[in-house]
């Protein structure tokens, strides 16, 4: 099930884990343009606050893009019932939707004043490339949660990746139907995949972090 606050199961814990939902969620809607470009910052943000681990957020993604809807309001909810269950899906939402609903708004009252304005249009030509780099960074951040035993990329991550671009690209096919191509092909090449119990990543890290301490406390004169 959902994870309690971090903060403490009190009142003023899980308050102020609903209220950093919502400001980490209203940050990641204010510094993402598109879908795809807020990755970067959900991964940073929900390990920051020790929410989930990179690859807990990896697969967070996953089932987002899985499921209907926009990618934002869907890493919103799974994440936020992650965190606090029901009420931190709805503060994580609220607080993705709150800058975006506020700017549609906006734009709909002045888009007869904004439409054909040539500083607008320079504005969106310059995003672009940016979007484009973003992604690129996403791909690379994400790269660790497939490297193998050597700290290579894994052959069967490399043949999942492939196999879904071909799909995308050349034979148009729709987002869903790749996702479950690839959850086919990962459930086949991934059979004696060792499996974690929840947090057993976390626990680990935190193992090697206590190891590297107390090696550098041993070396201190």
């Amino acid at each position: 099930g959902p994870a309690g606050p971090r903060g403490g199961e009190g009142g003023r814990g899980r308050m102020k884990t609903l209220l950093d939902l919502y400001l980490v969620f209203f940050k990641i809607g204010v510094c993402s343009f598109g879908g795809l470009s807020m990755i970067p910052v959900i991964n940073e943000e929900m390990v920051r606050h020790g929410w989930m681990t990179l690859e807990e957020v990896a697969d967070i993604i996953a089932f987002a893009e899985m499921t209907p809807g926009p990618l934002g309001i869907n890493a919103a909810t799974f994440a936020g019932m992650r965190a606090a269950g029901i009420s931190g899906a709805v503060a994580a939402n609220l607080g993705v939707m709150s800058l975006a609903l506020t700017l549609c708004l906006a734009a709909a009252i002045f888009l007869a004043r904004l439409r054909g304005n040539p500083y607008l249009e320079r504005f969106t030509y310059g995003i672009r490339p940016v979007c484009i780099g973003v992604m690129l960074a996403t791909c690379i951040t994400m790269l660790p949660n497939y490297q193998n035993a050597t700290g290579a990329v894994a052959p069967g991550a490399v043949l999942i990746g492939a196999a879904a671009l071909f799909l995308l690209v050349k034979r148009k096919w729709s987002i869903p139907k790749v996702m479950l191509v690839a959850a086919a092909l990962g459930g086949a090449l991934y059979q004696d995949l060792p499996t974690q119990r929840p947090g057993a990543v976390a626990h680990s890290q935190d193992r090697s972090i206590r190891a590297q301490l107390t090696h550098r406390v041993t070396l201190a004169p």
